[in-house]
C-alpha cells in the first residue's frame, strides 16, 4: 500500500475542501466535508496511478512528507 501526503484547503465561499497532492502535481478533488474530501482524494490518486501505470510511467514515492507552517507578517499600509 502506497502512501501521499494531502493537503486539504478548506473555501468556506463554496462550503467544500479542496485537495492537493504535493507528491502528484495535477491530483485535485473536492469535497463537502473532511470525509468526502479523503475518499475523493483517494479515488483520484488511484485514477492517476493506474493512468501512469497504463502509459508505463513509473510511479512517484513520496520520499518526504511535506512540512506546513505559518509565518507571521507586519501589517502592510499602502502609502499614497
Amino acid at each position: 500500500m502506497r502512501r501521499y501526503t494531502i493537503f486539504l484547503n478548506p473555501d468556506p465561499a463554496h462550503g467544500v475542501y479542496t485537495v492537493t497532492v504535493p507528491s502528484l502535481p495535477g491530483v485535485v478533488a473536492q469535497g463537502r466535508n473532511i470525509d468526502e474530501s479523503l475518499e475523493r482524494a483517494r479515488e483520484a490518486i488511484e485514477l492517476h496511478l493506474r493512468g501512469l501505470v497504463t502509459d508505463g510511467e513509473e510511479i512517484p514515492e513520496e520520499s518526504v512528507s511535506p512540512q506546513l507552517a505559518t509565518v507571521y507578517v507586519s501589517e502592510v499600509v499602502a502609502t499614497v
